[in-house]
């Protein structure tokens, strides 16, 4: 029974401090019912004006992925009543789990302690604590999301071994007194490191073929990822941390070289395993993940200064930050292997504010800065209040990394948490950041420390899961919704594709009541009354089934009280608003090798007429238009095209409703060719940050063999490179000149070199127009420019930096 409690006690602080969760004394905060404060400054407030608010139904329309609404380690009665997507089995304790004998080590959170649950040791790996995620996950049609190692260890056995011994390795600043007291933390009394601990105390090493043998384990107890099996897996637990959280076996943080390398082997053995299973990685902690290698942060943190502006493992690699080299590297596993191993590109965000993640609700200013840390997710003119002191951009950002590095990939955030999830006003922040989630397209996010049922954290998962304890849900195709002022009234919106609804989520940040208008656009007449659904802080037990709004043609005022989330749901209207006809198949002519002029027929004007036509690359309910021209013209002219590409087009029609037509059907059309010559050159910018950028640019020779060669080619703005790499570089004035550093010198006909650059500039930052190769004009074959998201600026975290 002691070993049992041990184990179960250990296992509640592994939850509690694997991500830094403040103890009960610490964790707080005061309930509504016992802030009066707060009460009466709402009561003063009382019906204020708010801001407009506006839903377009018929446009900015993408599909809301379930498995944003998930969380880790969720409590089975609350999954079956929300009907939960998504469960995950993460944290600290997963990264040497050994699903054989059903142990793991607990690293820093508990004394790099051994521990072991006590299910039936002659039936493992049948029956372990893993196996009871999954079971229940079954059986609350819940998908799963396991954590498997990249560490190259896991526990050696079911025993009471620590990884830093007081008896072998001396006194320590601290111990598990009481349960095991021959186990320190692993520090000296003077508080540095103990240093030379043996890693084999407590583990053993481990392969890829450790977690392909799980997965085979998993795919016969309980089918393949296609057949009802276990669909996620994460690739480890924020081994950027694994220097601190698991140093008594990996002692030096993880390097650009190893995770690349752990991640192919590890990917590739789940994918021989099962095909369908979906993987995520790299699982960084936070903000800085995305800049720094575990090595770097590692190094940085015992050197300081300048090491954070040029950490030693980001300069072998070319000065590349760890986030867009990681995604390269998977794009370059899946060109050369014609398979992908990374399916979902996985970073952790907790907000760095003081105060908020993990924590009470606090004081009155702590509980607005909660509320507007949460613009940090998407919006680039908030900087972030925090040690970090830029803006993040945390969707945008990430989405910029895959598009710029590996496309296709999709956009997951395993552990999130703002705070106060026992108090109205997490519920809040809580509610926001699913809309949020949902309205910046992630696709898979699971929270960190689930709310109880009971808590208002629980009734922000249920505005979106069960408003009405029936199975209503929020819709799951986003449409365009706004508010004048995000930070009073934020404002969600989707259709739900079952009926066709239209939901509109209404969180009111402030504590006083607000009165603002509204208007809708349906995509059909809309019906005479909306039906209405509120949590607040007046009743904290239940979601309130409101009287009917009615609807009055689509404006209306509508009353928002204090610390609110307020649910409408817009029935279809039986009578059809019909938008514009699809336009005609666009036509190609004048086709250059950067330009090309599409001209279709005109659409049929329905219940308003047409006001402008948008023409898109690609899918137009993933993209944004590059070209819009006001009815009732139907020629656009497309220029930037790169010379002998393949480019598909549609067009989109408006009417003055803002009703969107369905697409045309689609033209493909393939630029001119660049004039023949002896080498070719690409040039791309990958990240713009407003006043500088970077750029690389790929040379090919396709004229005779070279052994030495000087690119040449003059910028036409205001540009100034300030380092490069992969050759020798000089600027006079727009000139600049570049020379092989002799192990790129040799380019065989047809073989490339990749070089590239730092630059600032002012005004605009438009691509050299030529080049020269030891002379001689090459062909551009490319002139990619970035999207503006600001590039992270690293430094040293915060000394209360929470992950």
């Amino acid at each position: 029974m002691r070993t049992a409690l041990r184990a179960a006690l250990a296992a509640l602080a592994l939850l509690v401090t694997s991500a830094g969760l403040a103890g009960p004394a610490q964790a707080g905060g005061a309930r509504p019912e016992a802030d009066q404060a707060a009460r009466a400054r709402a009561v003063a407030a009382t019906d204020a004006a708010g801001p407009a608010i506006s839903v377009d139904a018929t446009t900015g329309r993408h599909a809301i992925d379930p498995h944003i609404y998930g969380m880790n380690f969720a409590d089975e009665a609350l999954a079956q009543e929300l009907r939960l997507p998504l469960s995950r089995w993460g944290g600290n304790a997963t990264t040497r789990y050994n699903y054989k004998l059903d142990a793991y080590n607990a690293g820093s959170d508990w004394y790099f302690e051994n521990l072991h649950y006590n299910n039936d040791p002659a039936a493992l790996p049948a029956g372990s604590e893993a196996d009871k995620f999954v079971e229940q996950n079954r059986r609350t049609g819940t998908d799963s999301v396991l954590t498997v190692p990249l560490i190259g260890r896991t526990a050696a056995a079911r025993n009471d071994a620590c990884g830093f011994s007081i008896a072998k390795y001396g006194p320590q600043q601290g111990s598990d007194a009481q349960w095991r007291p021959d186990c320190g933390n692993g520090k000296k009394p003077d508080g540095t490191d103990i240093t030379g601990n043996n890693p084999a105390d407590t583990s053993i090493p481990i392969g890829a073929d450790f977690t392909k043998g799980w997965v085979q384990y998993l795919n016969g107890a309980y089918g393949k990822a296609g057949n009802g099996g276990v669909r996620f897996y994460n690739l480890d637990n924020e081994p950027d941390l694994w220097h601190a959280t698991h140093r008594d076996v990996h002692p030096t943080g993880a390097s650009y070289d190893e995770l690349r390398d752990s991640t192919y082997a590890t990917g590739a053995a789940i994918k021989d395993a099962d095909a369908g299973a979906q993987t995520l990685g790299p699982v960084g902690w936070g903000f800085n993940s995305l800049i720094y290698s575990g090595l770097d942060q590692d190094v940085c943190s015992k050197q300081g200064g300048n090491c954070w502006s040029d950490p030693p493992d980001r300069a072998a690699h070319g000065g590349v930050q760890f986030a867009p080299w990681y995604l390269q590297q998977m794009k370059a596993y899946d060109q050369t292997h014609g398979r992908r191993i990374l399916d979902y590109f996985d970073e952790h965000i907790y907000p760095q504010q003081t105060g908020v993640a993990l924590a009470g609700a606090g004081d009155s200013a702590t509980q607005a800065l909660r509320l507007r840390s949460t613009r940090q997710l998407w919006d680039p003119s908030y900087v972030d209040e925090s040690w970090i002191n830029q803006p993040i951009q945390f969707i945008p950002r990430m989405r910029s990394l895959v598009g710029q590095n590996y496309p296709g990939t999709k956009l997951a955030v395993t552990e999130y948490n703002w705070g106060a999830l026992d108090h109205i006003n997490g519920a809040l922040a809580q509610a926001d950041v699913l809309g949020i989630f949902g309205r910046e397209g992630l696709d898979l996010a699971t929270l960190w420390s689930p709310p109880k049922a009971t808590d208002p954290g629980a009734y922000a998962f249920r505005m979106f899961l069960n408003y009405d304890g029936s199975g209503g849900t929020f819709g799951d195709t986003a449409v365009q919704a706004g508010s004048a002022d995000q930070d009073t009234l934020s404002v969600y919106a989707a259709e739900r594709s079952s009926d066709h609804a239209t939901t509109v989520m209404v969180i009111n940040k402030t504590t006083g009541d607000l009165t603002a208008p509204v208007s809708v656009t349906g995509r059909t007449a809309l019906p005479a009354t909306a039906q209405v659904y509120r949590y607040g802080q007046t009743d904290l037990t239940k979601v309130e089934h409101a009287a009917d709004q009615p609807l009055s043609g689509g404006a209306f005022t509508g009353t928002f009280p204090a610390y609110s989330i307020t649910e409408y749901v817009i029935p279809a209207g039986s009578t059809a608003a019909t938008p514009p006809s699809a336009p005609g198949t666009p036509a190609a002519s004048a086709v250059g090798t950067d330009r090309a002029t599409l001209t279709w027929a005109p659409s049929t004007t329905e219940s308003a007429p047409v006001a402008s036509y948008e023409v898109f690359s690609g899918d137009p309910a993933g993209s944004a238009p590059i070209a819009t021209v006001n009815a009732p013209a139907t020629t656009a002219t497309i220029t930037g095209l790169s010379p002998a590409t393949a480019y598909t087009f549609r067009v989109v029609a408006k009417d003055t409703a803002g009703r969107s037509s369905p697409a045309s059907a689609p033209v493909t059309l393939t630029t001119a060719s660049a004039p023949t010559t002896g080498c070719t050159v690409g040039y791309s910018v990958s990240t713009d940050w407003g006043s500088g950028f970077t750029a690389n640019i790929k040379i090919t020779n396709q004229g005779a063999p070279v052994n030495g060669w000087q690119l040449g080619f003059s910028f036409t703005g205001n540009q100034q490179i300030t380092q490069g790499w992969n050759g020798t570089w000089s600027q006079n004035a727009a000139a600049v000149t570049v020379k092989d550093t002799g192990w790129n010198a040799a380019l065989p006909t047809g073989a490339s070199t990749t070089i590239g650059f730092n630059a600032a500039y002012s005004g605009a930052n438009p691509a050299p127009k030529s080049f020269t190769l030891n002379g001689k004009t090459c062909g551009v074959v490319s002139g990619t420019a970035a999207a503006r998201v600001v590039t992270a600026v690293g430094h040293a975290p915060g000394s209360h930096a929470v992950h």
